[in-house]
C-alpha cells in the first residue's frame, strides 16, 4: 500500500470519516470544525492541540495526495473539506459500514482490542459482539488487495491482541510491543488504567446483552 499518513494526517482522515458518518449534515467540514475535531477531548488519543494553520497545511498536502477534497464557496470565500481515502468515486478503497467504523476508529485512537472497538463504535456502527469485531478485522487483514490492518502481540495484562491501521506504513510488531512493555514499566498507571478499565466495560456491555436477551 502506497499511502504512508503521519500522524496529523491520519487523524484529519479520520475526523473527516468520522463526521461525514455521524453530523453529515455539517460535511464537509470548515477549517474550524476540522480543527475542532482534530483537537476534540473524547474519542482521541493522543489528544492533539493544534492550530488552524497546522491543520490546513496539512490539508494541502492531502490534497495533493488525492486523499482530501477542497471545495470552495466563492461568495463567502469558505473552504470545506472532505476525505477521499475511501468509499468515493475515485478512492482505491471501498468500505462497508462495518469496516468504515473500525478504520476510523484506528485512525482515531490508534491500537486497540476488539472489545475497545466495538465498546467506542456506537455512533458510528452497532456491532452485536466483540466476535462480529474480530470478523470484521480478519476481513480487512485477509483482504485481496492487501492488508490494511495488524493484529499485534498481545501484551501482558492484556486479555486480548490490540490491532492497529496500516495506512501510516508497515509495523513492526515486535517493536511495538516492546515499546508497550517499556512505557509501562517506567510507569504510565493512568492511561493502563484507562485501557484496562474501556475493556472491562465492554465486557460488561456484552454480558449486559447477554442476559437481556435470555430475559427476552
Amino acid at each position: 500500500m502506497s499511502i504512508e499518513l503521519n500522524e496529523i494526517e491520519a487523524r484529519i482522515i479520520g475526523c473527516l470519516i468520522e463526521k461525514s458518518v455521524i453530523t453529515p449534515d455539517q460535511y464537509p467540514l470548515t477549517l474550524n470544525a476540522l480543527t475542532n475535531a482534530c483537537n476534540q477531548k473524547s474519542g482521541r488519543n493522543p489528544v492533539m492541540s493544534l492550530k488552524q494553520g497546522e491543520v490546513q497545511h496539512t490539508v494541502r498536502i492531502l490534497d495533493a495526495k488525492h486523499l482530501v477534497r477542497t471545495e470552495e464557496n466563492f461568495r463567502s470565500r469558505v473552504e470545506k473539506y472532505s476525505q477521499r481515502l475511501c468509499n468515493t468515486r475515485y478512492s482505491d478503497h471501498h468500505f462497508d459500514e462495518a469496516q468504515l467504523a473500525i478504520i476510523c476508529l484506528l485512525l482515531l485512537r490508534g491500537p486497540q482490542t476488539p472489545g475497545e472497538l466495538r465498546a467506542r463504535s456506537g455512533r458510528l456502527h452497532a456491532f452485536a459482539d466483540n466476535a462480529e469485531v474480530a470478523t470484521i478485522l480478519t476481513s480487512l487483514i485477509e483482504r485481496e488487495g492487501g492488508p490494511l490492518v495488524v493484529k499485534l502481540p498481545r501484551t501482558p495484562g492484556r486479555k486480548d491482541a490490540e490491532y492497529m491501521h496500516l495506512f501510516s506504513g508497515p509495523v513492526d510488531a515486535a517493536a511495538h510491543a516492546s515499546q508497550v512493555q517499556a512505557t509501562r514499566a517506567a510507569g504510565s498507571p493512568e492511561r493502563v488504567s484507562v485501557a484496562e478499565l474501556a475493556e472491562r466495560v465492554s465486557r460488561l456491555e456484552a454480558e449486559v446483552e447477554r442476559l437481556k436477551g435470555q430475559s427476552g
